[in-house]
């Protein structure tokens, strides 16, 4: 078994989920008292989120990579970064590090062309629905389109990602908001909505859309776990 290398903390909600699926999946897979290899390096998000706000991603992807420096040092095999957002900082952080950066919108993708569909729609904080690094990967590197709800929508969604769910916070009204986003998406072509960001999953699941939902949480952490039981 190969030991995964897990930048968290951002926020250390999604964090949790990811060390609970990775080690409820190899136990299934394994068997016994089985249990995943992984070392952890958990950031502080009160330094982090400053810095996305300001738009100072190079110090945001200089933090990264020193985390991603530690893992590596640690022992880790393979690197899994614990959110959506600061996959901006991908490029960043592979430069500094030997091993290899599992990308959360690969593993996601992957999984949407799995399953037949090419049109998705996307939600997330405002930097992974409006800037060029998630969508332009999902549509250059997978051939996928994506939607994205309007600036209205986008506005409430990064808010209550921000303001509540990273903050442990599920609040019905917001399911609804979201539920209702979806919606939308669906109406306008979207055959699968992509969870993209990594407390999404908390507030909504399957059953709150008509169409597909890809949690990007559960499936990077179900990828990282094919690639440490994979035999190369």
């Amino acid at each position: 078994m190969k030991t995964i290398g897990l930048i968290g903390g951002m926020s250390w909600e999604s964090s949790l989920e990811y060390y609970r699926i990775i080690n409820e999946l190899v136990k299934e897979r394994l068997g016994g008292l089985h249990s995943a290899r992984c070392i952890m390096h958990s950031v502080d998000f009160a330094d982090v989120e400053p810095l996305q706000q300001a738009g100072c991603w190079e110090e945001a992807g200089r933090q990264m990579a020193n985390a991603a420096r530690s893992v590596e040092a640690a022992g880790a095999d393979f690197l899994v970064l614990c959110t959506n957002t600061m996959h901006k900082t991908a490029d960043d952080i592979q430069r500094h590090v030997r091993i290899p950066l599992l990308h959360i919108a690969d593993a996601t993708a992957q999984r949407v062309i799995a399953r037949g569909l090419r049109t998705v729609g996307l939600l997330g904080t405002r930097f992974t629905m409006e800037d060029d690094f998630y969508k332009v990967r999902l549509t250059d590197r997978h051939s996928l389109s994506v939607i994205v709800p309007g600036e209205a929508e986008r506005c409430r969604v990064h808010r209550v990602i921000y303001e509540e769910l990273c903050l442990g916070k599920v609040q019905p009204d917001s399911r609804e908001d979201f539920v209702g986003i979806m919606g939308d998406l669906a109406s306008r072509g979207a055959e699968g909505m992509i969870l993209g960001c990594t407390e999404i999953g908390l507030l909504v699941g399957a059953g709150d859309c008509q169409v597909p939902i890809f949690d990007t949480t559960r499936l990077h952490a179900e990828a990282a776990v094919d690639l440490a039981l994979r035999a190369d």
